[in-house]
């Protein structure tokens, strides 16, 4: 345990910010699953309505650090490549 007052309000930060980096990893991850599951079942039009929700996700958690923004351009990248190559196989 933390001895001094300034440990102690680290402390409290750094678990309050832990939380809601957890809860925007949670958001884009359950958005990208989503997506995934989507382009499984062939729902194109379902997908392409999710990508943007996406995008602002992965910016959002990019923008504050929660993600590297690398990371963030990366997966935007992927998942857009594997919409249009799965909806150019029909």
């Amino acid at each position: 345990m933390p001895i001094t007052q300034s440990a102690q309000k680290a402390l409290r930060q750094s678990i309050v910010r832990r939380a809601r980096n957890i809860k925007r990893k949670e958001k884009y991850k359950s958005l990208v699953k989503q997506f995934k599951k989507e382009i499984a079942a062939k729902n194109f039009d379902t997908a392409k309505d999710i990508l943007p929700r996406i995008y602002k996700s992965l910016d959002k958690a990019a923008k504050v650090n929660s993600i590297k923004k690398n990371k963030a351009s990366r997966l935007k990248s992927r998942l857009t490549i594997s919409l249009h190559k799965n909806a150019q196989t029909i």
